[in-house]
């Protein structure tokens, strides 16, 4: 029988290739767009918050680096996508705000995504799914509890 360690290494196997494939795929999904998946990523965790947010908001909501979702953000300012914005909490750390063309290629994204993402569904439950992304999630807790630093 198989020890929980040995099946968590082998699930964090599992993760990391699904990882490049989601990545590949979400890069496919967006071409064409102005996006790459790294930023439809940081898109995303705009798109989700209820109020705007600093770069070191979105790292760590995402479980990314500052410095990476800095390079990310400047990058898509150059493009139009984001505009940044005075943070009243913080005076150096600027507020990152999407632009109508950010909004734009996120919501086209999204058109996209949602097709995609009904079709890898396809023959699996909602339960299933549901207590995958369960563990993935436990599993990511005990690691930012590990280390609440990340991000920063």
């Amino acid at each position: 029988m198989k020890r929980p360690a040995d099946a968590v290494t082998g699930l964090i196997l599992e993760t990391f290739r699904l990882n490049g494939r989601l990545l590949a795929a979400g890069d496919a999904l967006v071409r064409g767009l102005d996006l790459t998946s790294a930023r439809w990523q940081v898109l995303g965790a705009m798109a989700a918050a209820p109020v705007p947010l600093s770069v070191a908001q979105i790292a760590r909501s995402m479980g990314l680096t500052r410095q990476a979702v800095q390079r990310l953000a400047n990058d898509m300012a150059r493009q139009g996508l984001v505009r940044f914005a005075a943070n009243p909490h913080h005076r150096r750390a600027k507020l990152i705000m999407m632009t109508p063309r950010g909004q734009a290629a996120y919501s086209a994204a999204m058109k996209r995504q949602a097709p995609w993402a009904h079709a890898l569904a396809q023959g699996l439950g909602a339960q299933q799914i549901g207590s995958a992304a369960s563990l993935l999630r436990a599993l990511r807790q005990r690691l930012e509890r590990d280390r609440p630093d990340e991000g920063d």
